[in-house]
């Protein structure tokens, strides 16, 4: 995989969180941090089921399991569907939490930010987000970045959340 991410921006849209893992992505690699951006709407394995985990583990889980395992910060972007996580993101931890003994230890430690674009504000969502991270052992930044059309994220915001989240020790 080359040399070991400092940060890894997680998408969990197509949309305006994308563009915003990207532009983060660009802020992070201009303050000097190896950085990568993982979008988890393409190539998305098939929802988790019991009858999918019948037929295998995708090979897209591995992937991203060597992704989430090489960086030492995560930020995550994703929008709120319905008050809470995009399925993507939770099928996405539902076929990781099936590899290995203890699947846990890809997020024990592990520093983490949140971020939401979302219509309808992505509270929930990060609400949501938060517990989910905070059980699997996660430590997620206290500071949460939310932004809409009509508050657009600033630079000045993405800064001061990559500040925080690079302020925790990372377990890799």
């Amino acid at each position: 995989m080359g040399k070991a991410l400092d940060l890894l921006v997680i998408s969990a849209s197509s949309g305006e969180n994308l563009k915003l893992a990207e532009r983060t992505a660009s802020i992070a690699k201009a303050d000097g941090l190896v950085c990568s951006v993982l979008d988890l709407t393409l190539d998305a394995p098939p929802l988790f089921t019991p009858h999918q985990q019948a037929l295998g583990i995708p090979e897209q889980i591995a992937h991203y399991q060597e992704q989430l395992q090489g960086a030492a910060h995560w930020l995550i972007w994703m929008p709120e569907y319905n008050g809470s996580i995009p399925p993507v993101f939770t099928s996405a931890i539902a076929w990781l939490s099936t590899l290995g003994d203890d699947f846990r230890t890809l997020f024990n430690g592990r520093p983490v930010a949140i971020a939401s674009h979302s219509g309808s504000g992505g509270y929930e969502c990060l609400s949501a987000l938060r517990i989910q991270l905070a059980h699997l052992g996660a430590h997620v930044v206290g500071r949460q970045l939310v932004c809409n059309a009509h508050k657009p994220a600033r630079d000045e915001s993405i800064e001061a959340i990559l500040k925080a989240l690079l302020t925790l020790k990372s377990p890799t």
